[in-house]
């Protein structure tokens, strides 16, 4: 539905009102920026603690050991799955399906923008927290049933569990609002949760793996969401103001008068 539109108010507020109907903003802590830096420098802190303590190391390995020593075919075959959903390319068909239906079927661009970059945003922490820490993967020769062997110094935070919990940020921020929106935080919070410990269940990571997994894709969405609550408003009410008003002046209509009657343009996303 269109946002009412005062007539007598001038084209630019007019357009305005557009613009902050169109760009949802998003949940974000009083002090996002803060709270980034002090979750980010928590996944290090953790991160260079159980790469210089061996002891720590070798204490995380049992965990693994000890669910490499109790397969079972079921369980087995959930992990598997998850681990193709949740990889490099299963998690991008999952963003793109989904972006897809955003911007073909629900016709907005600025939620499927949202959308992909908030996704996204937990896959990129993850690669920059791996470079910095390097920390190796557990060594497959070690467990009794390897799954999915995998070695490198890439263990440091997963990168499936990152995707995971900001996958279920970016879905939440699309139902926020709605009856929806309960549920789907629930159920966004027990699949991460599943994700974390699939990673386990195949030996590919250690636990503080995963839990600072959860850290570094929380702090990698509350940046995400200041940084859109900040610009995205103002760079696309630039281009929506100079689009509307070069369209109005070729019709030799009001500029804004169209998108307030309730054209494609001003309908909300």
């Amino acid at each position: 539905m269109p946002l009412p539109v005062n007539r007598n108010a001038s084209p630019e507020g007019r357009a305005s009102a557009v613009v902050r109907e169109r760009v949802p903003l998003l949940p974000q802590p009083k002090y996002w920026l803060l709270w980034a830096i002090v979750l980010s420098a928590l996944v290090l802190a953790i991160g260079f603690t159980v790469k210089t303590m061996p002891g720590v190391t070798t204490s995380e390995l049992g965990v693994d050991q000890d669910l490499s020593l109790h397969h079972i075919a079921a369980l087995t075959a959930v992990a598997m799955t998850i681990n193709t959903l949740f990889g490099p390319v299963g998690g991008a068909c999952v963003i793109f399906v989904i972006a897809l239906y955003l911007f073909a079927v629900r016709k907005s661009l600025v939620r499927t923008t949202m959308f992909v970059l908030v996704a996204c945003s937990g896959w990129a922490a993850s690669e920059v927290f791996k470079l910095i820490v390097a920390r190796h993967r557990p060594n497959p020769a070690l467990l009794f049933d390897p799954l999915a062997p995998e070695t490198g110094s890439n263990s440091f935070p997963s990168g499936h569990t990152s995707f995971a919990v900001a996958l279920a940020f970016a879905v939440y921020f699309l139902v926020r609002g709605t009856r929806w929106a309960t549920f789907t935080a629930w159920a966004g919070a027990i699949v991460a949760v599943v994700v974390a410990w699939s990673r386990l269940y195949i030996g590919v990571h250690y636990p503080s793996d995963v839990i600072a997994s959860f850290f570094a894709a929380t702090a990698a969405v509350v940046a995400l969401a200041g940084l859109w609550n900040r610009y995205a408003p103002r760079i696309l009410e630039r281009r929506l103001l100079g689009s509307t008003e070069g369209e109005a002046a070729a019709r030799g209509a009001t500029p804004g008068l169209a998108i307030a009657d309730g054209t494609p343009e001003g309908r909300g996303a």
